[in-house]
This record gives structure tokens, C-alpha cells and sequence, in this order.
């Protein structure tokens, strides 16, 4: 399949569902069994997917309000979130924009400075929490926490990848808005509810 054939998101769901699905009965972090898991890692660090769901998260977050000319930063839960965030910070790079990124660890350093939140500091700032992909939310969900209590506005959540699991309606129920580029349905995948 050649990417110039393609919508930058239909080439990302075809390299997502290439690279990062991986088929057969696993238990995710969530506690919850399915038929298959989608790795995401395996698509945020390859060389043409990562590009893509920088620039296509950018413009999500951009349609919706959230661009960098009105949010500062983005991130999330280690590590899932990271590659997310490097691309987004690059993909807002390349366009002249200013857009930082910053890795919320799962628990605070109990050394050097003591943080939870690393990268620019985000005390006072408009920022968005990511994931790679969410199952029910409680990633993106405690990194919000983490955002929160150290100072800063989270004013969206969003994922390259929903399950279409109960996320959707766990941020929801935070009232922050849920954005994501591809569903289940983009993958060809079902739903595991």
C-alpha cells in the first residue's frame, strides 16, 4: 500500500493494524481478557507511523479547539504516552509552532527533585493528557490526576487508538472532552466490551 495512495489516517490505521495488533486471548491493564492487543508501541516508534500520528493528533486537537496557539503542552503516563507526546512536539515543530511535551511518571521520584511530572514545568499551563490507547481511561485518567495536582489546566484528554471499551465514558464522566484519531472500527477489530 503506498502512503501517497492513501489519507495520512487510512495509511496509520493500515500501519496500526499491521504493526501493533496482535491477535489472541491476552489480559490487559485494565484486568479485563480480550482476543487481541494492540501494542502501540510498536507503531508510536516506527519511523512512518510516528510521523503520522503526530501530525494527524495535532490536527485532531487543532479542529477541536486545543492547538498549540490555545494549549501549551502535551503528555501523558509513562511510557505509552511518551512517543505520543515526542511526536506531537515535533509534528507542531515542523508547522513553526511552539508546542512542549512532558512524561507523567506513575509516582513521584523519592530523589533529585522530587517531581512526578517532568519535562517544562506545567504549574499554571494549559496541557493535554494522551495515551496511546485506552481500554477504560485510567491512564490517561492518572495522569490528569498527576497533571492536576501539579498545577496545571488539563483542558482535553486524547489517544491515538479507543477500544471503544468504556473509555469514551470515563473521561466523559470527568467532563473533560475525549478525542481520538482511530477506533476499533478503523482497525477492523471488535469492540471488547
Amino acid at each position: 500500500m503506498s502512503a501517497t495512495a492513501d489519507t495520512p489516517k487510512s495509511r496509520l490505521a493500515a500501519l496500526v493494524a499491521d504493526l501493533a495488533v496482535v491477535h489472541g486471548r491476552v489480559t490487559l491493564a485494565s484486568g479485563r481478557e480480550a482476543d487481541y492487543y494492540v501494542d502501540m508501541r510498536r507503531a508510536t516508534l516506527h519511523h512512518e507511523a510516528a510521523p503520522l500520528i503526530g501530525h494527524l493528533l495535532l490536527d485532531r486537537l487543532e479542529e477541536e479547539g486545543f492547538g498549540p496557539q490555545e494549549i501549551d503542552a502535551v503528555g501523558g503516563l509513562t511510557m505509552g504516552a511518551d512517543p505520543v507526546a515526542a511526536a506531537m512536539l515535533h509534528a507542531a515543530a515542523s508547522r513553526g509552532l511552539e508546542l512542549d511535551a512532558f512524561v507523567v511518571r506513575k509516582s513521584a521520584k523519592t530523589h533529585g527533585m522530587g517531581r512526578q511530572v517532568e519535562g517544562p514545568d506545567v504549574a499554571g499551563k494549559k496541557v493535554v493528557a494522551l495515551d496511546d490507547t485506552s481500554t477504560t481511561g485510567g491512564s490517561v485518567l492518572q495522569a490528569v490526576e498527576a497533571l492536576r495536582a501539579a498545577g496545571a489546566e488539563v483542558v482535553a484528554c486524547a489517544v491515538v487508538v479507543d477500544r471503544d471499551t468504556g473509555a469514551r465514558e470515563a473521561v466523559a464522566q470527568t467532563g473533560l472532552p475525549y478525542l481520538w484519531i482511530l477506533d476499533t472500527a478503523d482497525l477492523g477489530l471488535p469492540a471488547t466490551r
